[in-house]
């Protein structure tokens, strides 16, 4: 039998990890553990945007959210510097759980320090894998959570916050997000977010 390498090891415990999570997801008539299934949509998306992508990209993608539904944002004031400071407070977690995995597979302090400093957004605007996993972030939820937030959400508000998903990204990634198979409603926010910006 083939030895399994240390990418296909970091996944496996990754993905088992983020199958725990109590939230489903249903796609196309099927349940999935939430983060699991979106940790997969990252990744999807990062090897559409780069089918080259380098293994630390690819680690970043799969542990951007892990286990994510451990620190819920009701555990937080329900205002914006609650929001904020849960936002950061995240970004810190699924940064010290995936490097706690890495490790334990056996990746060198190099490669941890490189995904983690990805799962942080560090130099967003200057790291070019930076910008690509935020673009796969982006993509996921214009394809996957878009529709249910519009229906939720005000369109005013709406409006800014497509705004500020829309800045977030690159060319490429705006390129891709208009071919996405949106629907009416997303695509009349989207027009009307772009129209107003």
């Amino acid at each position: 039998m083939e030895k399994e390498t240390l990418f296909e090891l970091a996944i496996e415990k990754v993905d088992a990890a983020n199958a725990m999570d109590p939230r489903m997801w249903v796609y196309e008539g099927k349940s999935y553990p939430q983060e699991l299934f979106f940790s997969e949509q990252h990744t999807k998306w990062v090897l559409e945007l780069d089918a080259d992508a380098s293994e630390a990209l690819l680690l970043a993608s799969r542990t951007q959210h892990v286990c994510r539904w451990e620190i819920p944002r009701k555990s937080y004031p329900m205002d914006r510097t609650g929001y904020l400071t849960w936002r950061s407070d995240l970004k810190k977690f699924h940064a010290q759980r995936a490097g706690e995995i890495l490790t334990q597979v056996g990746y060198g302090s190099e490669m941890v320090e490189r995904v983690q400093a990805l799962n942080l957004k560090k130099n967003m605007r200057k790291d070019t894998e930076c910008q690509m996993l935020e673009d796969a972030l982006c993509l996921t939820f214009m394809e996957h959570q878009f529709d249910d937030l519009i229906a939720s959400t005000e369109e005013g508000k709406m409006i800014k916050i497509v705004q500020k998903t829309w800045g977030k990204m690159s060319e490429q990634g705006r390129e891709r997000a208009l071919q996405l198979d949106l629907s009416e409603s997303a695509l009349s926010v989207v027009k009307k977010a772009l129209e107003a910006a």
